[in-house]
């Protein structure tokens, strides 16, 4: 049954078996990373092209396209009645998944933003140093008995 535009798609996927859509990225990254084998039936030229490649050498889904309803029904009905078949996709799907994306994204995104703010304000320093070595002010290192000039 055709659902159309729903706003609880994980609860469906959770439950689902096999998923069938069209070759959408964020659907496709959702039902790898639930281990959910994918038949894909449409694609947008270009955009989408690359997803079914994706699925496909990924091993854990098919195309086959939406203007076949029974070849997919056939290939979606031979998934469901095939254990080791169903079971194989799964574990391919699961393979191909990033449940943890977004947990790692954010975790990268921060570690490079610690790091550029420590770049940052190692510049503010050597640029204040830099400043007070100019007007002949003392840098902390030679009040604290660094490197000095005098012999």
């Amino acid at each position: 049954v055709g659902l159309g535009f729903v706003t609880k798609m994980a609860e469906y996927m959770v439950a689902a078996d096999i998923l069938v859509s069209k070759a959408g990225p964020g659907t496709i990254a959702e039902a790898a990373s639930l281990s959910l084998p994918v038949m894909l039936t449409s694609f947008l030229p270009g955009q989408e092209e690359g997803n079914v490649d994706f699925v496909v050498n990924g091993g854990f889904g098919a195309f086959i396209s939406d203007r076949d309803p029974a070849g997919i029904a056939e290939e979606v009905g031979q998934w469901l009645t095939d254990g080791a078949m169903a079971a194989q996709l799964s574990l391919k799907a699961k393979e191909n998944g990033a449940p943890n994306a977004a947990r790692d994204i954010v975790a990268h995104i921060g570690k490079l933003s610690l790091k550029w703010k420590q770049i940052n304000d190692d510049r503010e320093r050597l640029d204040l140093e830099a400043e007070q070595l100019k007007l002949g002010i003392p840098s902390n290192d030679e009040e604290e008995g660094g490197v000095s000039d005098s012999s």
